[in-house]
């Protein structure tokens, strides 16, 4: 749908929003309505059909929670209305804004805006609603951020899009996930979409760094602080200056240093050992743990002061086995690669090959995957990938011998899980795989798996 042949309403409690939108859209659109009171909707909504809503995140109400933006857009759902809706938001609430995409909203615009990117989002979600598309990824390839984030899956097409939102912005990022899903190439990929993209990106491994070499690594020392210091020395905070800064395993900072590192971020200063001068620093933050968020806001092991200070948004990796669609295209990316690097025939997969890796359960998850296929790519005969090119890694191999009985316990209980909830809804399998937490692909396997 063109925009000039749109209706769009505009819900604000700020004259001045109103006014200026309506401005903008007025020679734009068809037909544009401006409503200060968001419980007016229902008689907007009855009176006219609107094609898009601009909503605020925030208005002086007797709601009060931060949340009212996700309230209203519930309530504007609840009229089923065909409306997309754009999140109007200021910088400070990004991370309920993102929650918003998860609730329904179609996109979500900060003020105070470009009125150029006002217009643009206002288009793209008209596109979408022509097309019947949730999600537009910015990649045109549909699968590929960079060289090394790819991803089919709606999984990796929601961080896509969230990275594409967040990536322009300075918000700090915790990014979580289990081991070998890729959380380092995800905090490149943000960075490389940032406004600090010709400016250093430092990585830092903190569960590497020892107690005694963790001020002098992040924050630096002044000759003689110490035995070792021969010289001075900037810390990994003052080497991303203008740039990004990466703390890998964040968790794993002791609690008594926790505070130390606050402190920094909260001053957005460091000070060298050795020295009492303090050193002002511009660092965009990311960090990135695999333990989950319940378990990180443990106060006995994290301080909850600093998850809110680096956390303005959290992006959750899948692992590799909720990324069904993903599993033969990464495996054909790393072939090529390691192909090129061992200067070998470009393999292809034959058929048992690819069922082989498609119903394999990947502890290990990318990075697992990864390692079979190099390995593959270097002991194979032929240009083609059978199912005993294709081991396992042995490290994972003997983790689940250990664990077989319990995971024989656990089919049982998770085909009984299946049955009962494809039963309450009725053999509808999109709304038993949404409840599952489960693509339909992953899920139709388990249904042959059980031979439910």
């Amino acid at each position: 749908m063109l925009l000039k042949n749109a209706s769009i309403l505009i819900i604000d409690d700020d004259q001045d929003v109103l006014t200026a939108v309506r401005l903008l859209l007025k020679t734009e659109a068809k037909e544009v309505v401006t409503e200060k009171n968001p419980e007016n909707r229902r008689w907007h909504l009855s009176k006219d059909s609107f094609d898009v809503i601009l909503l605020d995140m925030n208005f002086t109400s007797s709601i009060n929670t931060g949340n009212e933006g996700i309230f209203w857009l519930k309530e504007i759902q609840k009229l089923k209305s065909e409306a997309s809706v754009i999140m109007i938001t200021a910088y400070g609430d990004i991370d309920l804004a993102v929650r918003s995409l998860k609730e329904g909203a179609s996109d979500f615009v900060i003020k105070p805006w470009h009125n150029e990117k006002l217009l643009s989002t206002i288009k793209e979600t008209l596109k979408r609603k022509s097309n019947k598309t949730s999600i537009t990824p910015f990649s045109a390839a549909d699968t590929i951020i960079g060289k090394e984030l790819l991803g089919e899956s709606e999984a990796m097409q929601q961080i896509f899009y969230k990275i594409e939102k967040i990536a322009p912005t300075d918000a700090n990022i915790l990014i979580l996930g289990e081991n070998g899903t890729g959380k380092d190439i995800i905090a490149k990929a943000i960075h490389q979409q940032s406004l600090r993209k010709n400016h250093p990106f430092i990585k830092v491994d903190v569960g590497a760094l020892t107690e005694s070499l963790f001020e002098s690594e992040l924050f630096g020392h002044k000759k003689g602080a110490f035995t070792d210091a021969r010289e001075d020395r900037p810390g990994r905070f003052e080497a991303a200056d203008k740039g990004t800064l990466f703390l890998d395993e964040i968790a794993n900072i002791p609690l008594h240093l926790q505070a130390k590192l606050l402190s920094v971020l909260q001053n957005r200063q460091v000070i060298r050992l050795g020295t009492n001068e303090p050193l002002p620093i511009d660092i965009r933050l990311i960090c990135a743990t695999n333990v989950s968020l319940p378990e990180l806001a443990n106060e006995n092991r994290f301080r909850k002061d600093l998850i809110y200070r680096i956390n303005t948004v959290e992006i959750i990796v899948p692992p590799l086995r909720k990324r069904d669609n993903d599993i033969i295209l990464l495996a054909r990316h790393f072939s090529r690669v390691y192909s090129n690097k061992y200067m070998k025939p470009l393999p292809e997969f034959d058929t048992k090959g690819m069922e082989k890796l498609l119903n394999y359960h990947y502890p290990g998850n990318v990075r697992e995957l990864q390692y079979i296929i190099e390995r593959a790519v270097i002991m194979a005969d032929d240009s083609i990938l059978r199912p005993n090119d294709l081991i396992f890694s042995p490290i994972e191999s003997s983790v689940r011998s250990e664990t077989e009985p319990a995971e024989m316990k656990l089919s049982a209980v998770e085909k009984n899980t299946i049955l009962k909830v494809i039963e309450k809804h009725s053999g509808n399998i999109t709304k038993a795989a949404k409840e599952l937490g489960l693509t339909r692909t992953a899920l139709y396997r388990r249904i042959s798996k059980y031979d439910i």
